[in-house]
């Protein structure tokens, strides 16, 4: 609004003190994440007093069950609607609203904000304690990914830009670039010539149809990046602070990447792909970023909120789709390495346990899971709910470790993945 306004006000010729700086992508990312912070710690406050008022909470954890004693007990839910808000006002505040990719995370933020809230609705106000079912929330996902994966497709707006290059002529710097085109081209890690362009997996078709079959691909991972990350991000959030937190740190490493890619002179120098319009993917993820450290305040340990799956699925989409949008969706296995982990110790317990069923044993490879419950779970609660179970990798009993470690050691892996992420821009 903020935007369009002096924009719009510049244009015509009206000139107010101090419009300019509206103009400047730093101002206007460093202005959304303050007023998300802002944001989310002056509405969390009557949020959280409003649910409380309301008792509208969520009983996780007997203090009985748990190895510490610590019990989580009429704590409230549905804390994602604190950071959507966050998110959205700063946004529609500085943000271009006709710049495709805020558009496209102002939408993802949207939707998946609704499928979360309509889960958490269910579990609180239905008591229904499976929420929303399962195949719906990801027939959302999907749905999500298909529009993304089709604006990215179809839209004008949406171009690359592969070689750019700098240099210094008469004392005036020059840019040199080849022409903005659509393009399946992606940034590989590792690599020294690191774009990938998927319709080159295609050639065996021939000139023509491997350009359709190269997007049809893009679609297609599109549907699975969202996804997967999205549910990813649902399965860590299990522990006060962690998920907020890691996503925290991912959002700041894609935020780099954008600027890196949105701006000609850093884009050169890097080697990477210059990707016009870019920029506002910045001032989107300040006020991601901006939202979930205000979040913190409330959702660190000992929690006065849980985000739900408002929070958790939403900015797991919202990670994918950023990461998609500035092509660089194949670093997310190494920046999300946690959401990772915790998916695939998910898969590989529900395969091993149902694989022990046709033998008729109850086998586990973890305690539970997701894999950050293992550190935290006796063997006496494992063998409460289920007296027959075996576990492969119990580990010691003695040595469990209190949430708040988990959680930051978490944080710290999160730190390096992303350091590894940036790196992987210079070593190839």
């Amino acid at each position: 609004m903020l935007y369009g306004l002096f924009d719009s006000l510049e244009k015509a010729g009206t000139h107010i003190p101090g419009a300019g700086m509206f103009q400047y992508v730093t101002f206007r990312a460093i202005f959304a994440l303050v007023v998300s912070i802002v944001i989310s710690c002056w509405f969390g406050s009557h949020f959280i007093d409003v649910l409380k008022r309301r008792n509208i909470s969520e009983t996780q954890r007997d203090a009985r069950l748990d190895p510490f004693g610590v019990g989580k007990v009429g704590v409230p839910t549905m804390g994602g609607v604190i950071i959507i808000v966050a998110i959205l006002v700063p946004c529609l505040l500085v943000g271009d609203l006709g710049n495709v990719y805020m558009l496209l995370m102002l939408i993802t933020t949207v939707i998946l904000g609704i499928i979360g809230f309509s889960d958490d609705y269910i579990k609180t106000f239905r008591k229904n304690k499976d929420g929303l079912n399962g195949w719906i929330k990801v027939f959302g996902q999907l749905l999500l990914g298909l529009i993304v994966g089709l604006t990215l497709r179809y839209s004008p707006q949406v171009t690359i830009n592969e070689k750019v290059e700098t240099r210094i002529e008469n004392n005036v710097e020059v840019v040199i670039k080849t022409p903005d085109v659509k393009s399946t081209r992606t940034t590989i890690p590792f690599f020294k010539n690191h774009n990938l362009n998927y319709a080159d997996m295609f050639s065996w078709m021939g000139e023509n149809a491997k350009y359709r079959a190269g997007w049809i691909f893009f679609v297609l991972l599109t549907l699975f990046v969202v996804t997967a990350v999205s549910n990813g991000s649902n399965l860590n959030d299990g522990m006060d602070g962690m998920a907020a937190g890691n996503s925290a740190i991912i959002g700041i490493t894609l935020g780099i990447l954008a600027y890196v890619s949105s701006n000609v002179v850093t884009a050169s120098h890097f080697d990477l792909m210059y990707i016009p319009g870019s920029q506002e993917i910045v001032v989107y993820l300040c006020a991601f970023v901006g939202s979930l450290v205000g979040f913190l305040w409330y959702n660190s340990y000992p929690a006065q909120i849980f985000m739900g799956d408002t929070g958790s699925l939403t900015i797991g989409g919202i990670i994918a789709v950023a990461a998609l949008c500035i092509h660089k969706e194949l670093l997310l296995p190494i920046l999300c390495g946690v959401f990772l982990v915790e998916s695939l110790s998910v898969i590989c317990q529900r395969f091993y346990y149902k694989l022990g069923k046709r033998k008729g044993v109850h086998q586990r490879i973890w305690k539970r899971t997701p894999i950050h419950d293992h550190f935290r779970t006796s063997m006496e609660q494992v063998l409460k709910s289920d007296p027959t179970s075996t576990v492969k990798f119990h580990g010691n009993d003695s040595k469990l470790q209190f949430e708040t470690k988990i959680t930051l050691r978490t944080w710290i892996v999160s730190i390096g993945l992303a350091a590894l992420t940036i790196l992987t821009l210079k070593i190839r």
